[in-house]
C-alpha cells in the first residue's frame, strides 16, 4: 500500500486537480490489495489455500516495486529542476500523454511487446484448458467451453469498468484522450460480450437443455451487451466530438451499476446459473489447472 500511494504521489506532484487525481489513481489500486489481503487471510483462517490470493498480492508488489523508484526520480528530477514553477509547468508533463498526437507515439512504441505477451497467454491458457485440465466428472468434455466463456464474461465487466475509469478522467480534466479512449475499449467489449452470451448458449443447450433463460446473470449480461451497443450508437450519431465524449461518458458511468449486479446476480437471486468457482475471498473450487487455464 506504501508503495502504491508513493507512485500516486509522485505521478501527481504539481498537477492541477491532484487531490482529485491521486484518488483516481491511488484507490482502484488499494481496493484489490485489501480485498485478496482480507481474502488470504479468510481462506488460511477456514483451513484452504491461500496460495492464489497471495500469488496476486505478490504479483501486485512487484510491479509497484519497479513502478515506484521511477515515478519517485522523475518526480525528484521535475522538483529539482524548476522548483519555483513546478507548480505551473508539472501540467505539461503530466497531460503530454494525454494528448493523442503524443500517445500515438507511445502506444505505437508499446504494442508490439503488449501482443506479444498476450498472445503468448492466450495460446498457454487454451492448451492448459483444452488438453491438459482434467475432464469434469459432471459434464464430460463439454465443461471446456468454460475456457472461453469465463474470461471473455470477466473481460466484458473489466473493459466496461475501465470505460467508466476514462470516462471519470474525461468529465474531470476534460481530456480529448479519454473519449478515445472510450471509444476504442466499446467494440472490443462489445465482442466479449457477445462471446460471453453465445458460449453460454452453446454451453447451456446441452447442461440446461435450453439455448437461453431469462436468469439474472444471463439477463444482466445482455444489458451489458445493449449498454455497449448504446454507447457505440450514441457517440455515432453526435457530430460534436466534445458533445458526444461527454454524453458517452455519462452512460458509461451509469452503465458501470450493472457490473456489480452482474458479479452478484448468482447471490442475491436464485438463479439457474451456477455460483462463483473463484472467489476474492474463499478458495478456489476448481483444480489448480483449470483455475490457471
Amino acid at each position: 500500500l506504501s508503495l502504491i500511494g508513493s507512485v500516486g504521489a509522485a505521478l501527481t506532484l504539481g498537477v492541477r486537480g491532484a487531490d482529485v487525481l491521486l484518488s483516481l489513481l491511488v484507490l482502484p489500486l488499494y481496493i484489490p490489495a485489501l480485498v485478496f489481503g482480507a481474502g488470504a487471510v479468510q481462506a488460511h483462517t477456514a483451513g484452504l489455500g491461500a496460495s492464489a490470493h497471495l500469488s496476486i498480492l505478490l504479483a501486485m508488489l512487484l510491479v509497484a516495486a519497479l513502478f515506484t523508484p521511477w515515478a519517485c526520480a522523475v518526480a525528484l528530477r521535475i522538483a529539482l529542476e524548476n522548483t519555483e514553477t513546478v507548480m505551473n509547468s508539472q501540467p505539461n508533463f503530466w497531460f503530454r500523454y494525454a494528448s493523442p498526437q503524443a500517445f500515438y507515439g507511445l502506444a505505437g512504441r508499446l504494442w508490439p511487446g503488449f501482443a506479444v505477451v498476450a498472445t503468448l497467454l492466450g495460446a498457454w491458457g487454451l492448451w492448459l484448458g483444452l488438453f491438459v485440465a482434467p475432464t469434469d466428472f459432471q459434464q464430460g468434455q463439454a465443461y471446456r467451453i468454460i475456457f472461453v466463456h469465463v474470461p471473455a464474461s470477466w473481460m466484458s465487466m473489466v473493459v466496461y469498468l475501465a470505460m467508466a475509469f476514462w470516462a471519470i478522467l474525461g468529465i474531470t480534466f476534460n481530456t480529448r484522450l479519454s473519449g478515445m479512449m472510450c471509444r476504442a475499449l466499446a467494440p472490443t467489449g462489445a465482442i466479449f460480450a457477445f462471446l460471453s452470451l453465445w458460449t453460454g448458449a452453446l454451453w447451456g443447450k446441452p447442461m440446461w437443455g435450453a439455448w437461453w433463460v431469462w436468469d439474472a446473470r444471463l439477463t444482466s449480461e445482455l444489458i451489458l451487451f445493449f449498454l455497449y451497443l448504446g454507447y457505440i450508437a450514441l457517440t455515432s450519431a453526435i457530430d460534436d466530438p466534445r458533445r458526444a465524449d461527454k454524453a458517452g461518458g455519462i452512460l458509461a458511468l451509469v452503465g458501470a451499476l450493472n457490473v456489480p449486479v452482474i458479479y452478484f446476480s448468482v447471490k442475491w437471486w436464485n438463479t439457474l446459473h451456477q455460483g462463483a468457482s473463484v472467489s476474492l475471498t474463499k478458495g478456489s473450487s476448481m483444480a489448480q489447472t483449470m483455475l490457471e487455464a
